[in-house]
């Protein structure tokens, strides 16, 4: 006897946004689950400050307090979307009598349909990051884009998307689109197209040699007292236990999860909370996919380091010359499913508008670095006669929005 679909999410939103609101979900169990529910928490701009994960094997009970990102009003998150979209991705409770809970992730028959919306404008500070909030509050996905400014004052912007809803071929979705980009944008639209295109022009991955060594070492300074990882096989006789000390960022324990979730590595309980000074603490009792627990030294080795890199560095950021002109380079790593952390495009044009600097060039790749794969986020920063904002200060700028640290 499964439990009511209303059960499998339930969300008590706090009275006001001095505490957090608590999101339990108690649903079949699969492998990555943990990373796909920090994922849609991430993209609704939810901070958990808390957490506790159990499970039996089939099953799992998660509870997650969560407060809304200081830039995001509390009052204004849509906590009925949130819930559709948690329930969504949980198995259905019908799956725990006739799944494998631990499968990789379930190959589907459906290919989601991409979008390009080509958009024709004048140029004004801040463009980018109106026309990509815009995208994101429609749950459209960008999983491409290319942004070209003319000499005479006008922007070509081609976006690659995806519709969460699958409603992107109808007309009334697509007035919907367009509507809410006149509403930001007014008299700066020119014309704005929006037709369907083949997966293909998203789905290109290849090495390049033209991305900055800053961008493609994987060298992390491992005595770094930010983050702590160890490992201990003496605590139960059933699993691994790793504890975590590190400071806290923005997709903390989504760095951790999708880390596990690629190790095809089974979280049996799990705790985690954020102390005074934004230390976080985390304990996970884990095994491997063979249900035993961790005993291979050079195993171990890898997941501890990997886990470190992953904290210190969840994503890369620089600033590089090109000749005369400034480059920003952004890499966010691909989870072997293909998914990656969500809104970094939304993160990076809001810190560029807070820095005043404006985007000349635009572009999203997907490129193999090492033995991973990232999507890469190439913004070339319209300089003028000169440079207003120092390189330092926008790199800077930019890393400390993504972690979350808004202070620019």
């Amino acid at each position: 006897m499964g439990i009511l679909h209303d059960d499998v999410v339930i969300i008590n939103q706090s009275k006001n946004e001095a505490e957090p609101s608590v999101i339990t979900i108690n649903c079949p169990d699969k492998t990555g689950l943990g990373c796909d529910l920090c994922r849609i928490l991430l993209f609704f701009g939810l901070t958990i400050v808390r957490g506790d994960v159990s499970t039996d094997g089939k099953w799992c009970y998660i509870v997650l307090w969560v407060i809304p990102k200081p830039i995001i009003k509390w009052d204004t998150c849509s906590w009925e979307l949130l819930k559709n979209r948690l329930i969504g991705t949980c198995p259905s409770c019908s799956s725990a009598f006739g799944i494998s809970y631990y499968s990789s992730e379930l190959p589907s028959s459906m290919v989601t349909d991409v979008f390009l919306i080509k958009l024709f404008c004048y140029d004004r500070k801040g463009l980018s990051h109106d026309i990509t909030t815009v995208l994101c509050n429609l749950e459209l996905n960008i999983k491409k884009v290319k942004v070209s400014t003319t000499p005479v004052g006008t922007v070509m912007n081609l976006f690659f998307v995806t519709d969460t809803r699958e409603l992107l071929h109808t007309k009334m979705r697509q007035e919907e689109t367009y509507e809410a980009l006149v509403d930001v944008m007014q008299a700066a639209i020119i014309s704005c197209n929006i037709e369907k295109v083949g997966p293909e022009v998203t789905a290109c991955s290849q090495a390049s040699p033209f991305l900055s060594s800053a961008i493609t070492n994987d060298v992390v300074l491992c005595t770094s007292n930010n983050v702590s990882v160890t490992m201990d096989n003496s605590f139960s006789p059933a699993h691994t236990l790793v504890q975590i000390v590190c400071q806290d960022h923005k997709g903390l324990l989504y760095d951790i999860m999708r880390t596990l979730k690629d190790y095809n590595i089974q979280i049996s309980y799990g705790r985690f909370y954020i102390k005074q000074g934004r230390k976080c603490e985390i304990d996970l009792f884990i095994t491997q996919a063979d249900g035993k627990k961790i005993i291979d030294p050079s195993m171990q080795r890898a997941l501890s380091s990997r886990l470190q890199m992953e904290l210190l560095r969840p994503l890369r950021v620089v600033v590089v010359s090109r000749g005369p002109d400034t480059e920003l380079l952004v890499a966010n790593p691909v989870e072997l499913s293909s998914k990656r952390r969500p809104l970094v495009f939304h993160d990076i044009t809001l810190a560029l508008k807070m820095l005043n600097t404006c985007i000349f060039l635009a572009e999203i790749g997907r490129h193999v670095i090492g033995d991973q794969e990232w999507e890469v986020y190439r913004v070339l920063l319209d300089e003028g006669a000169s440079l207003s904002t120092p390189r330092r200060k926008i790199e800077e700028g930019v890393w400390k929005l993504l972690m979350g640290w808004e202070q620019i």
